[in-house]
């Protein structure tokens, strides 16, 4: 999704210029103390820091736009607004007096004072009773003395009303959510060490549902994340006091971040994948070996782990229940040895811009539990394939991809999702094609297969996701182009 890219963007953007700020580097670099040069690192700091505080709104535009089946422009107009008018209703109820709400869940937002603080979640609601109400009244007719006012015009006036509504609905839903929140965070922070490793293990079960989005949206946004100085979630909490207070002070709220997922996702899973391609029969490594290479560098770079998990999920359930029993013990080893890296990717590029480069980080365990985790890895899954013959299915995929042009490969899926007439709507995310279908009956999976899927998940007679890696983006694009 936008957001989530974006932030990992502008983290790494946001981390490398508060690194670079640091006394300790600049004594290395003296040049970066020269005056104008400040000035820039300093500017894109500050500029990253307040793209952070957008996040909610982000969700809410573009939530509302991938919702969307029409006018898509129109509808992420109507994401911002529903949003704005969303909080400012909910303020203007929160202030008249007329019922006692207290000051928990409380915040500032778009100018806004005294309004609900519902973080991302607030922007995922707002978007997608933006996109409802776009979808259902874009282009609605109205009476000729009032026909101006439909089609894309009504839907403005749908969004304010029903945020309106909405807002003076949610703080009498969303205080006690917050007061049951805070309490979760409690229970969290109560649980120390345990429940970090509770986190880190349900995150990675959660993964092939989608879901672990909404975890790590409640952990990074709400109090749940844990509160320090009034700001609430460990997103919010690191990049607003990172690189003006002691990383020692963030330790606590960086044990649900990037720090957790380096060590498997940096060493576990490449290993891992050099494990699956020499447990693989050499007659079919030429195959397997593209598709391997891609998913372990997708996990070592970026953070990306999909590729390669979606690569043995389905045929090896009992690795993945592994794999994320391991990855709750590593959340857990990063928080016992005080590491503190923040971001939220994982990959090196977060290893070496928030660790590496940030004192008394501790990076360094990182790195030799990170090998412990290679060994096991590449242990466990050779032996496991070996001992069970499992392959990788990608050969006929990379045969096919090679001689086939992009727009052959978008025909291909097309047909796989069966035809055009059962299409809905399509979408995507990082590694996901999202398709929306009239009967997921008529899909074939083996057809799309061929097109270098590395899983297909039905999650319900309407709705499939096929897993293609970080090249999604091109073939959703392509296969909306041709529909």
């Amino acid at each position: 999704m936008v957001p989530i890219a974006t932030i990992a963007a502008v983290g790494i953007l946001y981390g490398f210029t508060a690194a670079l700020s640091r006394p300790q580097v600049q004594a290395l670099l003296p040049f970066l103390e020269n005056e104008y040069i400040y000035y820039v690192l300093f500017l894109i700091r500050e500029i990253s820091g307040q793209v952070f505080g957008l996040i909610p709104v982000l969700f809410a535009i573009s939530i509302s736009f991938g919702l969307a089946k029409r006018e898509k422009e129109i509808a992420a107009m109507a994401g911002f607004v529903t949003y704005y008018v969303m909080l400012f209703s909910a303020s203007y109820m929160i202030k008249s007096g007329l019922f006692e709400f207290g000051n928990v869940g409380l915040g500032n937002a778009l100018g806004i004072s005294g309004t609900i603080e519902m973080g991302a979640v607030g922007g995922m609601v707002a978007g997608i009773l933006a996109s409802k109400l776009h979808n259902k009244y874009y282009n609605i007719s109205l009476p000729v003395a009032i026909a101006f006012f439909g089609g894309k015009r009504f839907v403005s006036i749908a969004v304010i009303v029903c945020g309106t509504i909405l807002g003076q609905i949610l703080p009498f839903i969303w205080m006690p959510i917050s007061s049951l929140i805070n309490a979760i965070g409690m229970a969290i922070a109560g649980a120390g060490n345990f429940g970090v490793f509770i986190y880190g293990m349900l995150e990675r079960l959660l993964v092939p549902t989608g879901l672990h989005h909404i975890l790590n949206g409640i952990f990074r946004t709400t109090a749940a994340g844990g509160v320090y100085e009034g700001v609430e979630g460990v997103w919010n909490i690191f990049f607003q006091f990172f690189g003006t207070v002691d990383i020692e002070v963030l330790k606590p709220f960086t044990a649900f971040m990037a720090q957790g997922k380096i060590p498997f996702m940096v060493f576990g899973l490449p290993a891992a994948a050099l494990g699956i391609y020499h447990a693989t029969p050499k007659d079919k490594r030429k195959a397997v070996g593209p598709l391997l290479i891609a998913g372990a560098l997708a996990s070592f770079t970026t953070g990306i782990t999909e590729p390669i998990e979606f690569s043995f999920l389905f045929i090896a359930p009992f690795l993945f229940v592994m794999h994320s029993i391991l990855v709750g013990i590593s959340f857990f080893l990063m928080a016992i040895l005080e590491v503190g890296i923040g971001n939220t990717q994982g990959g090196i590029i977060d290893l070496f811009v928030y660790g590496f480069l940030v004192p008394n980080s501790n990076w360094t365990y990182a790195v030799y539990v990170g090998i412990g985790y290679a060994i096991i890895y590449y242990t466990m899954f050779r032996w496991y394939f070996k001992k069970n013959g499992l392959v990788v299915e990608a050969s006929e995929e990379d045969e096919i991809e090679e001689k086939s042009s992009g727009n052959q490969k978008s025909q291909t899926i097309l047909q796989g999702l069966g035809g055009r007439d059962n299409i809905v709507e399509i979408n995507n995310c990082f590694t996901r094609l999202r398709v929306d279908v009239k009967d997921v009956n008529k899909i074939d999976e083996a057809l799309l297969k061929t097109t270098g899927s590395i899983g297909i998940n039905k999650t319900s007679q309407t709705h499939v996701q096929i897993i293609y890696g970080p090249k999604v983006d091109v073939i959703a694009s392509d296969l909306k182009t041709i529909i």
